[in-house]
């Protein structure tokens, strides 16, 4: 099947529901019952937050398949191609694949509308079924609490940094849009905490939900950064295991901590990864991406609300350009 078929497709999905986004449950929810895609018997890893997400499952996949687990991973939005939001073993799904999945959600739609972010978390899982992964990574593509994949209950939670973002649906306060990202966490299911100052209403919504245990950068893992490179640490079983020192490189080391000690969590003996090999490998497309063209040194990055623009500038004054930067940027 030619890509031009699966553009097809996309170019369908665009215009078959009446808004781009459309927060709630219940139509992706039956949709994804009709195809009895929500009760998967492997563990779930979903990953909620403002900035930090994308990086965080691309560590914590990496990580699991230096474990030998086959892991499919659904991450939003593409930067090329639709295929780069489904990924199992580290590959992306295939044309045939994506549209087998849509045909099938088609099908048992029936009349029930569906956005094109619905389209594809359904697609994610169901080719994670077809494909008998290991453990399902998700990434949540806007809030928390009524974003598609929380149809699915998680079995383990990540809530990345939290800030101003998308504030027309999420809030305007990080207190306020903490409580929608929080939507993901279950009774009983630990929780890792990325944000090194989250807002007292998400302390709040996770002693609310009575998800346990719960793990806090800066006080059950973190990093201790020094000059060029830096050391992480993890909680196991209770105990401080430290890591093996890492040169510096595009990916905070907040995210990387909260993905390996989710990681921990998933029974992954980190200690035995090679973490320098992993992180050259596991850094996701447009994170402080350099590439050289035409003469020049450009510096890619995704960084798309104030939190995220002003770690990028703290990034660029430590980095070796010294000569003349130019800026150009597009939402």
């Amino acid at each position: 099947m030619s890509s031009s078929e699966l553009e097809q497709w996309l170019r369908r999905l665009e215009q078959i529901h009446p808004k781009n986004i459309d927060l709630g449950l219940e139509r992706v929810a039956a949709v994804a019952d009709t195809l009895s895609l929500r009760s998967p018997r492997q563990p779930v890893v979903t990953v909620a937050g403002t900035n930090g997400k994308g990086s965080v499952v691309a560590v914590l996949e990496a990580a699991l398949a230096q474990d030998g687990r086959r892991v499919g991973a659904f991450t939003s939005p593409h930067l090329q191609r639709f295929n780069e939001r489904i990924r199992v073993d580290g590959q992306e799904a295939t044309d045939a694949e994506i549209m087998a999945a849509f045909t099938a959600i088609d099908r048992a739609r029936g009349e029930t509308s569906l956005t094109y972010f619905e389209f594809a978390a359904l697609a994610a899982l169901w080719v994670f079924r077809e494909r008998q992964v290991d453990v399902l990574l998700l990434e949540v593509g806007l809030g928390g609490r009524l974003d598609a994949v929380n149809i699915i209950d998680a079995s383990l939670a990540v809530i990345t940094s939290i800030a101003l973002d998308h504030q027309d649906w999420l809030g305007d306060s990080r207190e306020v849009i903490a409580v929608e990202k929080a939507g993901v966490l279950r009774p009983g299911i630990p929780v890792v905490v990325a944000d090194p100052e989250p807002p007292a209403s998400l302390t709040a919504c996770i002693r609310d939900a009575g998800a346990a245990p719960t793990l806090l950068v800066g006080r059950h893992f973190g990093a201790q950064e020094g000059t060029g490179e830096w050391q992480g640490w993890l909680q196991r079983a209770g105990v401080r295991c430290d890591l093996a020192p890492v040169p510096d490189g595009p990916l905070l080391p907040q995210n990387v901590c909260a993905a390996l000690q989710a990681a921990v969590l998933l029974g992954v003996d980190v200690e035995r990864i090679d973490l320098p090999a992993l992180l050259t490998h596991a850094a996701p497309d447009g994170r402080r991406q350099f590439i050289h063209c035409g003469g020049l040194d450009y510096l890619l990055d995704v960084a798309h609300n104030p939190a995220a623009v002003q770690k990028l500038l703290e990034y660029v004054e430590l980095s070796d350009c010294k000569k003349r930067k130019i800026a150009v940027f597009s939402a």
